[in-house]
């Protein structure tokens, strides 16, 4: 049995179109009432479970744990996928940033979707297809702030999945809700978002279970307080994540056989979500079938046509279907998969990109007029 399409009601890809609609008066499915203000807080690898374990070193963001339902990241579970189907508002079928790492079928190469962009890399106003949210948004006459680091600002990954937003910058979470605060005294209708990256830096260095990680969620929590504070009634904040993380010991890494190697022109994603390209002529059963055989306790395998057909990346536009891999394996144990023995990524602690309810549940906090 191959794990459902979604494992919420809602997902990732319902956040910022409501809060558009609330913008304009509308209530969409999540029920946001109207407000002049959206400010949504992406916290990057903030799990429902991680934020559920670590309870007590967070009281703003409690607060709201047992009364808001947590939603789905969507899959694969990882930054380059989850947050354009945020900003979009689509799955990654439809706006084309299917992983981490992807297939760029016309240059027979693999890229790093956070950093394979420019002139000899991946065009951002192509390859990420579909329209953004603060697009649509400045199009009604709605004025939209992407909040982040400042070496983000001209990066091809926010070229992709900002367009449409003024771009503000603060280097420190506190500068960054600053900068947020401050918008919220601008004339509205107003939509706001802003990206915390510090916990899924920690959580890749350290671990979840680190007090590393405990420290960066204190200081997040600290810094939203006075802002979820200051709210009038006519001003509402989300707090969400793109994936949750849990930590994969050494001995849990898992070198590919050579024999399950057979047949692959490419490997793909990351080491919690393969996804293998065959060569030309190459039956994608045959190789599944391998896996499944050798991994099928420790890893969901799945042929394109399969995962297409489970639902797991919405309506697939022929554009983005070469671009899937052949066959799929995603991690359903704490292992990781490895290619090479010496491969630099082993390094990491905290990972996710597969399909567990840990690396999937992510929270939805609503403060201020949300919390109605």
């Amino acid at each position: 049995m191959l794990p459902a399409a979604k494992s919420h009601r809602f997902s990732l890809a319902d956040v910022l179109p409501n809060c558009l609609q609330a913008l304009r008066g509308q209530r969409g499915s999540l029920g946001l009432p109207t407000v002049t203000h959206a400010i949504v807080v992406l916290v990057d690898g903030l799990g429902f479970e991680g934020l559920a374990g670590h309870r007590g070193h967070a009281r703003t963001l409690s607060a709201r744990l047992d009364r808001d339902a947590p939603i789905d990241s969507g899959i694969p579970s990882t930054t380059a996928a989850a947050l354009p189907s945020l900003t979009t508002g689509t799955r990654p079928g439809e706006h084309g940033m299917v992983g981490y790492s992807v297939l760029d079928a016309a240059r027979d190469r693999v890229v790093n979707q956070l950093t394979g962009w420019g002139p000899d890399g991946l065009d951002p106003e192509r390859w990420q297809r579909s329209s953004t949210v603060f697009e649509r948004a400045r199009e009604l006459g709605v004025h939209s702030v992407a909040i982040g680091r400042e070496r983000y600002r001209d990066s091809g990954f926010s070229a992709a999945v900002l367009r449409g937003a003024d771009f503000q910058a603060g280097e420190t979470i506190e500068d960054r809700v600053t900068v947020a605060a401050q918008e919220l005294h601008r004339a509205g209708p107003r939509l706001v978002y802003l990206y915390v990256p510090e916990l899924d830096v920690a959580g890749h260095a350290k671990g979840v279970a680190s007090a590393e990680w405990t420290a960066a969620l204190e200081s997040f929590d600290a810094a939203l307080a006075p802002l979820a504070a200051s709210l009038t009634g006519s001003q509402g904040l989300l707090v969400t994540a793109d994936h949750g993380m849990l930590d994969i010991a050494p001995e849990a890494h898992r070198i590919v056989a050579p024999g399950l190697l057979a047949g692959v022109r490419h490997v793909a994603g990351e080491p919690r979500g393969l996804q293998l390209h065959l060569e030309a002529g190459i039956d994608p059963d045959v190789v599944a079938e391998a896996w499944r055989a050798s991994e099928g306790t420790r890893a969901w395998v799945a042929t394109r046509s399969e995962a297409i057909a489970a639902g797991w990346f919405g309506e697939v536009n022929p554009e983005v279907l070469p671009r899937l891999g052949d066959v799929f394996v995603f991690a359903r144990r704490p292992i990781a998969y490895y290619v090479e023995p010496g491969d630099g990524g082993r390094g990491m602690v905290g990972q996710h990109g597969s399909l567990t309810p840990t690396e999937r549940s992510i929270p939805l906090l609503r403060f201020g007029a949300f919390a109605r």
